[in-house]
């Protein structure tokens, strides 16, 4: 165990904006004595997300009560035939999946690139074939970006529907034709505590979302067989705080990525995520070859704190151990055995990354 002196480095810690830079939004909410349904601070901040989510192009955005709600709505606005095969990635949070089978669809689960640990269009499309998939769900791993353009190409290709999990990427993850959902949780790089944000370039499909939202009411009749997922105002009123500091928080996490990795590629047996050059990811994990979990147990023996995000993988869920599979999951369970993920928050000092580094090294040491 570590000196009782020594403090230990968490492995991540949430950056939400302060009280009195929220409390703002909380009179204007007072003033309007308006607390849900689409109310003008929720409105304000799909606004303003869709500025972040849309880059130079014109976006909609519907703001959600979590990311999980973002991927089922987007799923029911398809207009996929009910029980429609989904390809997922095995390797991903299982929400992902559960999104899926809210949806009244079947999770298909494929294995991932080992370069960008989740789903490419050059790995995916063959699957999508042979697994007779209805539609792709790729996620932006930890944060890495999606190739929006080579699933633009493979829509066309094959006739697929594509939507993408964001998860964590709001800010980083570029929008093309398929929409986006991310989460607003309160570890995500831009979370607001609990949340969800559908981005789209169609504004149809954004309007279906929003009635999903809403139990599928078209005026007074439900024309659609709905949910209640809609952001209460309270919510908005933090994540138009939130979205206030984008610039400086990512920037922040842009900056501390950059000293990491310089210090993460002096230690030999670690594999780095592609995809980062500049960009940080939203959660840092590496592979070492000798053990994701031995080595998560060496960081703890030095009073670092570590996750393995995404192990198990799907297809060693108790809960959906039963989903068809798309041919051999070797990458996943690679990386189900070597991931382990590292501190990363805006919180750290460069002591913290000095220290992660001499702590990793020598874990990967000692497995040898």
């Amino acid at each position: 165990m570590p000196d009782i002196g020594t403090a230990v480095v968490r492995c991540l810690v949430p950056d939400l904006p302060s009280a009195d830079a929220i409390l703002p939004y909380l009179r204007r909410i007072d003033a309007a004595r308006w607390y849900t349904n689409f109310g003008p601070l929720a409105v304000e901040f799909e606004q303003h997300a869709a500025s972040i989510a849309g880059g130079d192009a014109p976006a909609h955005c519907v703001a959600l009560s979590s990311g999980t709600t973002a991927l089922a709505c987007a799923l029911g606005a398809l207009g996929l035939p009910a029980g429609s095969r989904v390809l997922v990635p095995a390797f991903t949070f299982p929400a992902t999946a559960l999104a899926v089978l809210h949806a009244g669809h079947v999770p298909v689960l494929g294995d991932v690139s080992s370069d960008h640990w989740t789903l490419t269009p050059d790995t995916a499309a063959p699957m999508v074939a042979k697994a007779r998939c209805r539609a792709v769900l790729p996620v932006a791993a930890l944060g890495r970006p999606i190739d929006v353009e080579g699933f633009d190409r493979l829509a066309d290709a094959t006739g697929i529907a594509v939507l993408i999990d964001g998860a964590g990427a709001l800010g980083v993850q570029p929008l093309g034709r398929a929409p986006v959902a991310f989460s607003l949780h309160a570890t995500k790089p831009l979370g607001i505590g609990e949340g969800g944000l559908l981005a789209t370039r169609d504004a149809a499909l954004a309007e279906r979302v929003r009635r999903l939202a809403n139990f599928g009411f078209t005026g007074n009749v439900i024309t659609q067989r709905g949910g209640n997922a809609k952001l209460s105002e309270f919510a908005a009123a933090v994540g138009l705080a939130q979205l206030a500091r984008a610039p400086h928080v990512l920037g922040r996490r842009d900056a501390l990525w950059t000293r990491y990795r310089s210090r993460l590629a002096t230690v030999d047996g670690v594999v780095m995520q592609s995809g980062f050059a500049s960009r940080a990811p939203a959660m840092l994990a590496v592979r070492v070859a000798r053990g994701g979990a031995a080595c998560a147990a060496a960081l703890a023996a030095q009073g670092i704190e570590s996750r393995r995000w995404y192990c198990p993988p799907l297809h060693r869920q108790p809960a959906l151990a039963d989903l068809p599979v798309a041919g051999e999951l070797l990458v996943t369970d690679t990386l189900d055995a070597e991931v382990v993920g590292l501190p990363f928050h805006a919180f750290l000092i460069d002591a913290d990354l000095d220290r992660v580094a001499v702590a990793l090294r020598t874990a990967i040491e000692q497995a040898r």
